[in-house]
């Protein structure tokens, strides 16, 4: 029970390799131009993965479409749940159903400076704000962090909008990035914008907080979670509907509870917007919170967990909030 969105027919003009595991999809509508999207904007896109139709959401490359197209970049991710190599896998002239650009991280004009933050395929909507600011005359900071460089895509074209105020952080040269440094270089008015891992957002967010930050001055998009633990199967009691549901390794919470014919709302299917939660009554063993819109509190309570995208060890019990129509005495 997503929130509707039109769906677009577009064929797989051409796919490019601007980094190593990244490859990037051009994406032209059957009937008409791609339509203009804020910059941070993202595409979902309707794949069949084994014989499950699933949706799968990826950020729009740059500020605006291309000779007509929309363009996303997708990383290969092994493991994962198939989103990633059934994109791999298509080959141009390929038709898919997408839905028009939707917008979760607005870039807002007018503050006095601007630090952006990308680690590794993160950096999809950051470059489209990069553009966009760079063309009205401000010139972000923009930090890149990611393992290694070879990896690390669209490096020379934010060269050369940013010059000497782009940023770069391997892993594997061993640099690390400085949370709590760089956001105190940052103008007091001034927002951070950020997209990566949980577990950088959940670094970023607490240097903010720490720093005495205003939390509207904080703007994120996350693309995912690799977690605290290796997916595997588990097991799910589904308490208000008296369901047992299995959930795979390869599908969410959120994918396996449909399967079964339980429906519950969701959006933004990366964890962020909060929609998907459902109450853990208990727990046989760990949750694995791969969201970003729990607290830190709230994740170390172990009561709720976002179906999208986090997943458990072992066996849980939960609660949907599912309340069944009452029925009228005859």
């Amino acid at each position: 029970m997503q929130a509707s969105a039109r769906q677009v027919s577009v064929r797989l003009r051409a796919t490019s390799d601007p980094a190593e595991d990244v490859r990037l999809f051009e994406l032209e509508p059957e009937t008409g131009a791609a339509t203009a999207f804020p910059a941070g904007s993202h595409l979902t896109v309707s794949l069949v993965i084994g014989d499950r139709p699933v949706t799968r959401s990826y950020s729009l490359v740059g500020e605006t479409p291309v000779d007509g197209a929309w363009r996303i970049a997708v990383k290969r991710v092994d493991p994962s749940r198939g989103g990633s190599a059934a994109m791999w896998r298509l080959a141009p002239g390929a038709r898919l159903l997408v839905t028009e650009p939707q917008s979760h991280f607005d870039l807002k004009l007018g503050r006095p400076e601007y630090l952006l933050i990308a680690g590794g395929i993160g950096i999809t909507p950051i470059l489209g704000m990069v553009e966009r600011l760079v063309r009205l005359g401000t010139r972000p900071r923009l930090l890149y962090a990611g393992r290694q460089r070879r990896q690390m895509a669209f490096v020379e074209h934010l060269a050369g909008l940013l010059g000497d105020r782009l940023e770069l952080f391997v892993d594997e040269a061993g640099q690390r990035l400085d949370f709590a440094a760089e956001i105190a270089r940052l103008d007091p008015a001034g927002e951070l914008y950020l997209c990566g891992p949980a577990g950088m957002m959940a670094a970023a967010r607490e240097a903010w907080s720490a720093a005495g930050r205003s939390p509207a001055g904080l703007r994120f998009e996350t693309f995912g979670s690799s977690g605290t633990q290796a997916p595997t199967p588990f097991r799910v009691l589904v308490r208000d509907h008296g369901r047992e549901v299995m959930v795979p390794q390869d599908r969410s919470l959120l994918d396996a509870l449909a399967d079964a014919g339980i429906d519950i709302a969701y959006d933004c299917l990366r964890g962020e917007c909060g929609l998907c939660v459902v109450e853990v009554a208990e727990a046989d063993g760990a949750l694995d919170h791969r969201d970003v819109f729990l607290s830190a509190h709230q994740k170390q309570c172990a009561d709720k967990l976002c179906a999208c995208v986090s997943r458990a060890t072992g066996a849980i019990t939960i609660d949907t909030g599912y309340r069944p129509a009452l029925r009228r005495g005859g």
